[in-house]
């Protein structure tokens, strides 16, 4: 397994970024995160139930890149599936670590980047990440290891944040204006926190994907309910914006055979 002192820079800026986060987030508030009883999309806590992108998953082999402190992995586990967590963070696998003590949901916890995850070819049936790979992998070395990773017919799942929202994003917030062109669109290197993310438009990623032997089934545009408030910690996008605009999309994407 790759070492975190031989990771790419980029990724090395995230670790660090992630181990001070970490430090910041209370067992409480993981705690209250593993105790949900479905996954809530995004940061306006859209319902899976409502939604049903993943349906059922008893039985599935699942790995999640990017799984931070494991609480969507958590969920699958109490719905049936065999699932592996994937981290490059020490810090957000030892607080995962901490909750699997505190509630006897166990799974294997692995850490390693998504672009290189030290797993066997075809071992999984459904490849998920939340604000994980997603975001803060390169997306022309993850979805491939994803597409590697995958059987025939499995599915790739991944929540990120909506093209328009990162084209009007600065380091002050979601504006109502574009502060970016959409052409070149890739790496965001944010210089207040130090981390980078990568984010492809539309039309790049699908082609990206297509490339890798997916077939993109479904595209889910987030937006803010009537009832939402603006979240006291992701304060950068505002529930007002959201609910004119879509925040955040979750693809749904097969292997082809």
């Amino acid at each position: 397994m790759t070492s975190s002192s031989e990771y790419p820079q980029y990724v090395r800026q995230n670790v660090a970024y992630w181990t001070q986060a970490n430090a910041e987030y209370t067992d409480e508030s993981a705690a209250a995160a593993w105790a949900s009883d479905e996954i809530r999309w995004g940061v306006f806590a859209a319902r899976e139930s409502e939604l049903n992108v993943l349906g059922d998953v008893r039985e599935l082999d699942v790995v999640e890149l990017g799984c931070g402190t494991a609480y969507c992995s958590a969920w699958f586990a109490k719905r049936g599936a065999r699932v592996v967590g994937v981290d490059p963070t020490p810090a957000q696998l030892a607080t995962a670590k901490r909750m699997q003590e505190k509630t006897g949901i166990e799974f294997p916890l692995i850490e390693a980047t998504g672009e290189n995850v030290p797993l066997p070819d075809a071992s999984f049936d459904l490849v998920h990440s939340e604000y994980g790979a997603s975001i803060w992998a390169d997306p022309y070395l993850w979805i491939p290891e994803a597409a590697r990773l995958l059987r025939t017919g499995g599915r790739l799942v991944f929540l990120r944040n909506s093209t328009l929202q990162m084209l009007c994003m600065d380091l002050d917030g979601v504006k109502e204006n574009l502060v970016r062109p959409q052409r070149g669109l890739r790496r965001v290197d944010w210089p207040d926190t130090g981390e980078v993310e990568f984010h492809l438009g539309h039309g790049d990623l699908i082609d990206l994907l297509r490339a890798n032997g997916f077939e993109v089934v479904r595209l889910v545009e987030l937006f803010a309910s009537e009832e939402a408030e603006t979240h006291s910690h992701y304060v950068y996008v505002t529930a007002d914006w959201a609910r004119q605009w879509p925040s955040e999309e979750i693809w749904v994407a097969h292997k082809r055979g």
